[in-house]
């Protein structure tokens, strides 16, 4: 991502720069803005009024800034009082064409002069007594609140010169069909992946779905829409993303896929010289993809340009089968506008530890109606909870909170974290559920994710601040109960559920906190909740300078996003 000082980036938002504007707009960003006044905390349903407009605040806001540095999340100001590394799961050796070697970051605090301050208050705040005045009963009602709806039948009449972005078009009331396409014939995809450690685990407060989409020319064949040109490129674009890094031939990978017919699509995917029958299993990465996008060239860890995610945020709802709610947290989108080569790749990190040298600070082309985009091709939107819990676009500086993950970390593939994490084949393509999932190594490791995780952070969140988890899995030493984590290990008697899943009172506590930021509408000061008051394991200010992991022999290389299912 290029970098800026900070009167650049807050123009860069906008089409207009001429010197009269710029001036004009100064006086405006480099200002602090004035507090925004508490939506009313009462809970209704979050389902609508009148006055309902999902661009206005987007809109009015006008780009205005209270955390330039927004990229950086809670979890970076952990402490790590040299016993807990939540850092090596992000911060890694990253493979090509991911040239960002990054597990430096374990050793070193390495903040630019703005990051010094956490901006995320809401880490300390204590807001028991709030969240205590919503009963259960209020908060379950909360949860059944459809929001996604509503926010789909509000853009639908906006005209595209108003609002170019990206407007839902998933109809999630028709579902999926038994190979987990939309039935609503809109092309989008569920698919079934191992949540991302730490944050992301459901026990923390969130749990989420997501949902890819390929280009239509690899959809078709002749123009005409083909199913089985349809899921056999997204199995090949599967096994292109989610391939086992310790293998380096191409020609000799083998994934596991969904089952496809050879003859169907005239593919020879298992290489047995024949391209007939029904396989489940691809060898090597095929050369092109194939139907109407026959002419693009399969990249391993590359995705084709014009591939789409959508990703739902929601509160864990304990009466779900899946423990998703209905209402959304929030809904983020994002897009492959432009593929670059393995050079223009290198240029890239290259120039974002060059920009870190200096001193500066990121900025993203795009402006909140149209997304933001990263220096690696990708563009990302989001909507988020109004005040009233009806999903909003979010602001440049919201937007810019998911633009650190999805940018510039050792970790990722393609700036991306789901498909790589998917549950192989046919399981894998259905919406997310983690019935039946269970607790397997990360690529490279001999024990289970969840156990690694669990004893190099001593504890189930960054912050050491889930209760939960340290009850349940951790003994009076501190120690890892290994046994009980090793009941969701594969030959095991449970599932990851009995790992990451919150229990119902835990859920509901979780959701009553967050539905209190919701009223708030301070996104700028943090969307991470712990529950019984304020985080004591979180940096408010910090030093540059050593972590001391290293001197406690707790830094590691071998974090990966892939797994060894």
């Amino acid at each position: 991502m290029a970098r800026s000082d900070p009167s650049d980036r807050a123009l860069s938002t906008f089409p207009t720069h001429s010197i009269v504007m710029r001036s004009a707009l100064l006086s405006v960003f480099m200002a602090t803005p004035a507090l925004l006044p508490l939506a009313d905390p009462g809970m209704g349903n979050g389902t609508g009024s009148a006055d309902y407009d999902p661009l206005a605040h987007a809109r009015d806001s006008k780009a205005r800034t209270v955390n330039w540095e927004a990229t950086v999340p809670a979890a970076c100001y952990t402490k790590t009082e040299g016993l807990s590394n939540p850092c090596w799961v992000c911060h890694t050796v990253g493979r090509e064409p991911n040239y960002l070697v990054d597990f430096h970051l374990q050793t070193a605090y390495a903040f630019s002069d703005v990051a010094l301050t956490n901006h995320w208050d809401h880490l300390f705040e204590d807001r028991s007594e709030e969240e205590a005045a919503i009963s259960d009963d209020e908060i379950r009602a909360w949860l059944d609140g459809d929001n996604y709806t509503l926010l789909k039948e509000a853009l639908q009449d906006v005209p595209a010169d108003e609002y170019p972005g990206y407007r839902p078009d998933l109809d999630l009331a028709q579902g999926f069909d038994e190979f987990g396409f939309a039935r609503d014939g809109s092309g989008w995809r569920a698919l079934r992946y191992k949540p991302f450690p730490g944050t992301f685990w459901p026990t923390n407060g969130s749990i989420d779905d997501v949902f890819v989409r390929l280009p239509r020319a690899f959809r078709t064949r002749g123009g005409e829409f083909h199913a089985g040109v349809a899921r056999a490129n997204l199995s090949i674009l599967e096994a292109a993303i989610a391939a086992d890094p310790r293998v380096q031939d191409d020609d000799a990978l083998v994934r596991q896929i969904e089952p496809l017919d050879e003859t169907d699509v005239a593919i020879d995917l298992d290489r047995d010289g024949r391209a007939e029958g029904v396989v489940q299993v691809m060898r090597g990465l095929p050369r092109t993809f194939v139907g109407d996008a026959s002419n693009v060239r399969v990249e391993r860890y590359v995705h084709p340009a014009g591939v789409e995610y959508l990703h739902s945020v929601r509160y864990v709802d304990p009466s779900s089968p899946t423990g998703h709610s209905t209402r959304m947290k929030e809904l983020r989108w994002s897009r492959k506008d432009r593929v670059l080569d393995h050079a223009a790749h290198l240029a890239a990190y290259h120039a974002e530890d060059d920009d870190k040298d200096k001193g500066l600070l990121p900025v993203f082309e795009g402006r909140p109606n149209i997304g933001l985009s990263n220096d690696f091709g990708w563009r990302l939107a989001g909507f988020i909870e109004d005040g009233e819990g009806r999903l909003r676009l979010q602001t440049d500086e919201e937007q810019r909170f998911c633009m650190g993950c999805h940018s510039a970390i050792g970790v990722t593939v393609d700036q991306t974290f789901t498909l790589a994490r998917k549950v192989p084949g046919a399981q894998g393509w259905a919406y997310q559920d983690l019935a039946g999932m269970k607790d397997v190594p990360q690529a490279g490791h001999a024990q289970p994710e969840v156990l690694t995780y669990f004893e190099r952070v001593r504890g189930g969140d960054e912050f050491r601040a889930n209760r939960e988890i340290h009850d349940r899995f951790f003994d009076a030493d501190g120690e890892v109960r290994r046994a009980e984590v090793l009941r969701a290990a594969p030959g095991g008697d449970l599932d990851l559920r009995h790992l990451v899943m919150p229990g119902e009172r835990r859920a509901l506590d979780l959701a009553r906190a967050y539905r209190v930021l919701v009223a708030r509408q301070r996104w700028d000061l943090g969307r991470d909740v712990v529950l019984g008051g304020a985080a004591t394991r979180v940096f408010p200010k910090i030093d540059n300078g050593d972590t001391e992991l290293g001197k406690s022999g707790l830094v590691f290389m071998d974090g990966s996003v892939w797994l060894n299912w």
